[in-house]
């Protein structure tokens, strides 16, 4: 089995990191491939970051395509998630979704602890997109950046152990997800002081791909996630285009 693991942003000591999880909570015979786009926003803080980085990401999953049995988008707001499922029909797992789908079967309800306060909405949209909203007891922030969830990793724990316990003692949560790809293994350290479960949402997304694998599924295609219809598109690499489109006046 292989899987491609791919981080939406261009920090690539963030790729690294995505790929050693992914390959820890996955089986020896399960190769992870970890990759970022070429072009993008160095992390995904905002509305403006996510759709930046979602043709990138795109192009990730139609390049080489064939040599892989499924794929993780691993970023938490699991940006352009449903044109993914598009564009393939080997099963895409986003970060985000995973996460809470382990935190539900764990918890009544779940916390969120993330990153900057101003991508809160952009967090509390994708629970209400992932339809967990009644189980989400909040969304809890912290200053850091994504960035340095990556780089000031002692800095980062301590900012999610506070957010955290703010997220059981007050909005009474019972599972934790770590809302960053950057965060991957701080569960460990933060599991030592708190009183319930914390996932990392990417090794949940690893576990999760590679379970669809074994269960032999893909993506539907009878009507949602159906290829894209071929037409003109302007502007864009070829790997971004579907079947075959009639000329269009004045191509001749």
């Amino acid at each position: 089995m292989k899987i491609k693991a791919i981080n939406p942003n261009t920090t690539l000591e963030m790729t690294e990191n995505i790929g050693d999880v992914a390959d820890q909570y996955t089986d020896a015979s399960t190769e992870i491939v970890a990759t970022s786009p070429e072009k993008g926003p160095i992390s995904i803080e905002s509305y403006y970051d996510d759709y930046l980085a979602i043709p990138g990401l795109l192009k990730e999953i139609r390049t080489d395509e064939d040599e892989f049995d499924a794929f993780i988008n691993a970023c938490w707001g699991d940006p352009g998630i449903d044109a993914c499922r598009e564009v393939t029909d080997k099963p895409v797992v986003g970060i985000a979704e995973s996460s809470m789908y382990v935190a539900n079967m764990l918890g009544a309800q779940f916390s969120v602890a993330t990153v900057l306060p101003r991508a809160k909405d952009l967090v509390a949209e994708t629970v209400r997109t992932t339809g967990l909203e009644s189980q989400c007891a909040s969304v809890r922030c912290t200053d850091l950046s994504v960035v340095e969830t990556e780089t000031a990793r002692e800095a980062a724990c301590e900012a999610l152990l506070e957010a955290s316990q703010k997220a059981i003692e007050e909005d009474g949560a019972e599972v934790i997800c770590l809302g960053c790809a950057g965060m991957g293994k701080l569960d460990v350290e933060l599991e030592k002081e708190l009183p319930v479960p914390v996932i990392d949402s990417v090794a949940a997304a690893a576990v999760m791909a590679e379970g669809l694998v074994k269960l032999g599924k893909t993506t539907s295609k009878i009507m949602t996630y159906k290829s894209p219809e071929p037409k003109e598109i302007k502007g864009y690499p070829d790997v971004f285009q579907f079947g075959e489109t009639s000329a269009m006046p004045g191509d001749d």
